[in-house]
């Protein structure tokens, strides 16, 4: 059936059908073993030929993949035919063929619709009469044998044409398969009556249940797939907004209509023209950004990974533009294409609705009013918000956002007819709309509203109103943060970073986040902080750093939203400074005093340093799934709880000697130890290590030592559920070089740190404290991983062997990291601890990298006290703090621009094989 294929230009270029067919005839009698290599090696060459051909057309029309997916079916049809052909008429002939030896060939599934990427599944199905003859079986067992042997994937079917019906009524998957089937080759009628009886018997008059089927399975695979159509990997055929949702679309409407293209879709009332262009527009982009991944990828490969990203970015021809990597701009163009989707399926379904409900009732979804009712001039249809008539919105535009307000206010669902006519007519929101009191009252209502401003906001955004409305936030619409942090694009993560503020106000996250909860409870400028959390990435993208650009934004925004010159000074503060909590938090040691000091002369007052606890929370959580954790929020609440007491007592704080001598007394009394043996245990260590351990440590440390008699080196790894993390203690005789071997061990075990506290004791020995993580963020609880993880420090630290050494030989656990270029480097801070020199590193994360550095620091002669480690995606950052050999800060611009120099070495993996004497 060529007919789905004939505008497919010069077919004959991607396979001469009677050039191969003359070459398999010339193929001499034989044994059929002999004949049918020959026949594999004549085929492959045309497919070889075929795929370079479909490729090289793509490669000059990069952004039309139908024609491509089009002309990969095109070219396995006429395989197909020609396999059959030989396999029938000369492997195994048939001079009378009976009734029973009857077979037919039919593409099915998204073959059978006549698309097919280059490494697709070849889906195809064999249909006899009856049970399959032993001609029929030698047949279908040849042609696979062959498309194996050529390397196609194939998924296969062979049934009866009673089996066929029957299976097709017990299992929706297959029903949907045979929805798309067609005829290859083989016997017509034979199909003919299948296809007749599939329609009669199995598709007709349970179309209601179909859909509902189908609109289930699409959700549940939303789900799987992260449920956003703005995942910054999204899978192009399965994820939200990709192929399979257009493909679902089509499902249904054929399954209702019995239609057999897309375009058929308008005449039945399901698509309008314009929708239709739509549609065919996001359908072709779509399938040439998979037809290049398959063809980059060199297989079958439906998830746009980071690595892949570039590369089709390139294939596709994107351009450089000031700001804007032509990578980010294939994903932006990508995210809107995906969005397109989105709205097409809403106005599909709201014409389906309209097309087969009853008088009054909805088919989709469920029935909630019967009767249409006014609300400030809009109607409500069958439980959904709606406009009287056409011009509605031309009328007064401002209606535009007392849509949404409306909405929200009453809970609402917008009906996606209404969704169409605002999307078309958001062009209307010029200056002297949003100028407008109403409409910024209007906009602010829903911004800041308890019940469920994240969804209403992301209505507003894919009817394109938010983006006409505020301008600047229209600039990061469908933007991606090309990273491995970032899970969403950045409009995504704007409006659930606004979305999980709204819940931790109304205290719907209290058992997550217990402090920013109860300060919630207690915040003044409540109407404030939405606002701060909308602007804090909006200058994202620009050319600049995007917390300075977008304090400009909020100083030129609020007014015109309505906050006073104070509110609009206290937003400006927050987006210029909502970094900086984290920094702090996982970038220093909030043990040292001075840490607390420069930070809480930053913020300068109470009621900020709540907005900012707030803001930075929902800003990590709203990054992706995973980012928080337990750990994370210690930090955050440490910081804010030391920071707090600070602006609240002013100079006026509690002395280090009261805060060691409270934390003494409290462990006495924990350990319940008789006065002389805690004296002891007390006198060994230093005021820092009172200061920098929180007491449960204090506690499991002071057992550790106790016990350690005269064993060389005493570990102990548990693992602490409310940290997020195992806490890993190595108590041993301090050396040289002991941190980076440590490091290096945990590593060694598959662990990464997060965190170490470093301290020796009077009498010279090291007790040194490990916040570790797996790989992929969790905490290590298996007894045999604890069991590993110590037992791999204890051979190492007895082993003359470096870590690192055997930790470059080791692969690379992340390669997607290798899209990036993270460029190393080194700052070397005196200003930010008055006791010590901080170093922070910049570089790409990778197993070996703090071993490394360690070991770098250890070829420096300095010495060691604390370590931090925060990982951003494929970007790591690690603080040290560290004095020279006899305590001091390291001053000297030489031995700075040396240690500068060791560690830049490390972060870019350039390991000195040579140990320092």
């Amino acid at each position: 059936m060529l007919s789905r294929f004939e505008s497919l230009p010069n077919r004959r270029a991607i396979i001469d059908r009677k050039a191969v067919a003359d070459a398999l005839a010339a193929i001499p009698d034989g044994t059929s073993g002999a004949m049918r290599t020959a026949m594999v090696a004549i085929i492959r060459r045309a497919l070889d030929d075929g795929r370079a051909e479909i490729a090289r057309r793509l490669d000059e029309a990069p952004a039309r993949g139908l024609p491509a997916a089009n002309a990969g079916a095109f070219l396995v049809d006429q395989l197909l035919r020609l396999l059959f052909d030989f396999t029938t008429t000369r492997l195994y002939p048939l001079a009378n063929p009976t009734a029973a030896e009857r077979l037919v060939l039919v593409a099915v599934g998204g073959y059978g619709r006549g698309e097919l990427a280059p490494h697709s599944d070849v889906d195809i199905g064999f249909v006899t009469p009856w049970k399959r003859s032993g001609w029929a079986e030698q047949v279908i067992e040849t042609i696979l044998y062959t498309l194996w042997d050529l390397q196609l994937r194939i998924g296969y079917s062979s049934r009866s044409v009673d089996d066929t019906l029957r299976l097709a009524r017990q299992d929706g998957t297959i029903r949907t398969a045979l929805l798309e089937s067609r005829f290859v080759w083989g016997d017509a009628p034979l199909w003919e009556e299948v296809s007749g009886r599939l329609a009669r018997e199995v598709m007709s008059g349970n179309a209601r249940a179909f859909v509902a089927d189908k609109l289930e399975e699409r959700d549940r695979r939303h789900v799987r797939m992260g449920d956003s159509r703005y995942v910054v990997e999204p899978n192009v055929k399965e994820g939200k907004g990709g192929l399979r949702d257009l493909h679902t679309l089509f499902w249904i409407g054929k399954y209702v209509h019995q239609v057999g293209r897309v375009t058929d879709l308008v005449e039945a009332g399901l698509l309008t023209p314009v929708e239709l262009r739509r549609f065919q527009k996001a359908e072709d982009f779509l399938w040439a950004v998979r037809c290049h991944l398959h063809l980059a990828a060199g297989r079958h490969e439906e998830r746009l990974t980071f690595d892949m990203q570039a590369e089709i970015a390139r294939r596709m021809r994107y351009a450089e533009r000031p700001g804007r990597a032509p990578v980010e701009r294939f994903m932006q163009h990508y995210f809107l294409n995906a969005r397109t989707v989105g709205d097409l399926t809403g106005l599909f379904l709201a014409h389906l609705d309209e097309a087969m409900a009853a008088r009054g009732r909805r088919f989709v979804l469920p029935q909630l009013g019967r009767r249409p009712r006014r609300l400030d001039g809009f109607t409500i249809v069958r439980g959904r918000l709606a406009i009287p008539e056409d011009d509605f919105f031309r009328a007064d535009p401002v209606r535009l956002l007392q849509l949404f307000a409306l909405a929200d206010r009453h809970g609402l669902e917008i009906h996606p007819l209404t969704m169409r006519a605002a999307g078309r007519d958001a062009v209307l929101i010029t200056g002297t709309i949003r100028r407008d009191p109403r409409a910024n009252a209007l906009f602010m209502d829903v911004l800041t509203s308890p019940r469920d401003p994240e969804t209403v906001l992301r209505w507003m955004n894919e009817a394109g109103v938010f983006g006409r409305f505020v301008p600047d936030f229209g600039r990061v619409v469908a933007k991606m943060q090309f990273d491995m942090y970032h899970h969403y694009t950045v409009d995504e993560h704007t409006i659930r970073a606004v979305g999980l503020l709204a819940r931790i106000l109304k205290g719907d996250l209290a058992g997550d986040h217990p402090l920013a909860t109860e300060i919630g409870h207690g915040l003044v400028s409540r109407r404030i902080l939405p606002v701060a959390v909308l602007l804090h990435d909006i200058a994202k993208g620009r050319a600049g750093d995007h917390s300075v650009l977008g304090e400009e934004v909020a100083k030129r925004l609020c007014p015109r939203l309505g906050l006073t010159a104070a509110e609009t000074e206290t937003v400006a503060w927050l987006v210029r400074w909502h970094l900086l909590m984290s920094a702090t938090a996982f970038k220093r040691d909030l043990s040292d005093y001075k840490t607390i000091l420069d930070f809480a002369d930053r913020v300068q007052s109470a009621e900020r340093l709540r907005m900012l606890l707030l803001l930075t929370v929902v800003d990590i959580r709203a990054v992706g799934p995973g980012v928080w954790n337990g750990w994370k929020r210690q930090l955050l609440t440490e910081l804010y709880l030391s920071a707090e007491e600070r602006l609240r007592l002013g100079h006026k704080h509690v002395g280090r000697e009261e805060r060691v001598a409270a934390k003494q007394a409290a462990l006495a009394t924990a350990l319940g130890w008789a006065p002389d043996r805690f004296e002891r245990h007390r006198a060994r260590l230093p005021e820092s290590y009172w200061i920098a351990e929180p007491a449960d440590v204090l506690e499991r440390n002071a057992r550790l030592v106790d016990g350690a008699s005269d064993a060389p080196v005493v570990t102990e790894a548990h693992a602490d559920s409310e940290r997020g993390a195992t806490l890993v203690t190595v108590y041993a005789a301090d050396h040289p070089g002991l941190f980076y071997r440590i490091a290096g061990a945990i590593h060694l075990a598959g662990a990464n740190v997060i965190d170490a506290r470093i301290h020796t004791t009077r009498d010279g020995m090291a007790l040194d404290n490990f916040l570790v993580q797996d790989p992929v963020g969790g905490t290590f609880a298996d007894a045999a991983q604890l069991d590993r993880l110590c037992r791999t420090i204890k051979e190492t630290l007895a082993s003359r062997a470096r870590p690192d050494e055997r930790l470059v030989t080791r692969p690379a656990p992340r390669v997607r990291a290798d899209a990036f270029q993270v460029q190393p480097a080194v700052l070397i801070d005196n200003k930010a601890s008055n006791r010590y020199t901080v170093v922070e590193v910049n570089a790409r994360d990778r197993a070996a990298l703090l071993s490394g550095l360690a070991h770098g620091l250890f070829q420096s002669r300095v010495t060691l006290h604390s370590a931090h480690v925060a990982t951003y995606g494929e970007r790591a950052v690690d603080t040290f703090y560290v004095t020279d050999l006899i305590g001091q800060k390291i001053t000297a611009p030489a031995r700075m621009k040396a240690l500068e120099k060791r560690l830049l070495e490390a972060a870019s993996g350039k390991v000195d094989r040579r140990e320092a004497a």
